[in-house]
């Protein structure tokens, strides 16, 4: 599908998110406390909850179902728990802001 801009940096607060469907695809776009954006896939590998709607902690979000605790460079799920989330290469326009990601 390539790269495609989702929106603009002043569009998430620090520490918050923003859901973004593209086709069939439902990515979470993170931005961090050090200012960095990550995407991942809205949905926790153990039940189906909206990572976007969950908290953010350093380089991790913590599904608000049952608190899995998932690294947003990776998609990796922390143990002792098991499973893992795709992830989107994110890039930012430092002249405009403008958020992209490649599917």
């Amino acid at each position: 599908m390539g790269k495609i801009q989702v929106g603009n940096i002043t569009d998430i607060d620090i520490l918050g998110s923003r859901t973004i469907q593209i086709d069939d695809i439902e990515v979470a776009v993170f931005r961090l406390s050090d200012g960095t954006v990550k995407a991942v896939e809205n949905r926790c590998p153990h039940k189906g909850g909206k990572l976007s709607e969950g908290m953010v902690c350093g380089s991790s979000v913590h599904c608000p179902l049952h608190d899995w605790k998932i690294d947003l460079n990776s998609g990796e799920v922390h143990k002792p728990d098991d499973g893992c989330i795709t992830t989107y290469l994110t890039e930012v326009d430092e002249t405009n802001g403008s958020i992209y990601i490649t599917l």
